[in-house]
């Protein structure tokens, strides 16, 4: 019997602009089982990172898991190969979004390209991002690794390569999580914060400025290095409205840091991500 998660107190709504690889708790479920929540919501979030513009979009959301280990998270997919209880780790995979001048194209709660947009993008754009070059959707691939400090207190980690122009962008997430602290009957609140690592070429995709772009966009040249691209807090809510119905709802802040910080792209160091859904358990 394979170590799977229990979905109703992890359900996560990942969102476009942090794009966090997901990997969901364990426990066990029998052979040939599986378990899955769909729904749909909205989302509030910046238009791209480091924006002051904000975007509200329909959210699909999916979460499946399979005795055998497999899993799919908002826009992050793997497998779970240990066995022990205290300990998490797998090959994962994750989508980062596209970025264009209007922002950050495709809504991260699933897989955005099975799910179009029910509600028209509420976007201004940014005229800093005029005259810069577009960044199309990445395949980032990579592994996970979590460990358990106690069966409600979680450290995580994942690695990830694929991001940026040329896909030679990797980041490197690492967090601490307080699971499913039971606030009310039906209702569980999680607790998460971390810091993102990344690469040069992360830096200088996202946050970097070109001579090129300098003079299409009118933006200074910028240069910048890898190291902490940022910090964040978040906190989620599922409310079980019935054995088949959650209402879960996450708000995240996010903190950029380092060479992020100070390109000349950011008009906003600080921002903060709202979302809600409703889940259906089949």
């Amino acid at each position: 019997m394979k170590q799977l998660s229990a979905l109703v107190p992890t359900l996560v709504l990942a969102v476009a602009g942090s794009a966090n690889a997901q990997t969901p708790t364990t426990n066990p479920m029998p052979d040939g089982s599986r378990d899955m929540y769909a729904g749909l919501g909205a989302v509030s979030r910046p238009s791209y990172e480091g924006a002051d513009s904000r975007v509200v979009r329909a959210l699909p959301v999916l979460q499946v898991q399979w005795s055998n280990g497999v899993f799919i998270s908002g826009v992050s997919a793997g497998m779970h190969l240990s066995d022990r209880p205290t300990v998490e780790y797998g090959p994962l995979l994750s989508v980062h979004p596209d970025r264009d001048e209007a922002g950050a194209g495709n809504e991260v709660g699933t897989t955005a390209l099975a799910f179009p947009s029910l509600l028209p993008a509420q976007r201004s754009g940014s005229a800093r991002l005029t005259g810069m070059r577009d960044i199309g959707t990445r395949l980032e691939g990579g592994a996970f690794l979590n460990y358990y400090l106690a069966p409600e207190w979680r450290l995580t980690s994942s690695a990830l390569l694929g991001a940026s122009k040329d896909r030679n962008g990797a980041r490197i997430e690492l967090g601490v999580q307080r699971l499913a602290l039971q606030v009310a009957p039906h209702h569980t609140v999680s607790l998460t914060a971390g810091v993102t690592l990344v690469n040069s070429a992360y830096n200088r995709a996202y946050f970097g400025v070109s001579e090129a772009e300098a003079w299409s966009s009118g933006n200074p040249t910028y240069r910048p290095d890898g190291g902490l691209k940022d910090v964040r807090v978040g906190a989620r809510w599922n409310w079980a409205l019935s054995p088949s119905w959650l209402l879960t709802t996450q708000v995240q802040g996010v903190r950029l840091s380092g060479d992020a910080r100070h390109s000349p792209l950011v008009e906003r160091s600080t921002n903060v991500t709202v979302s809600t859904a409703f889940a259906f358990r089949f």
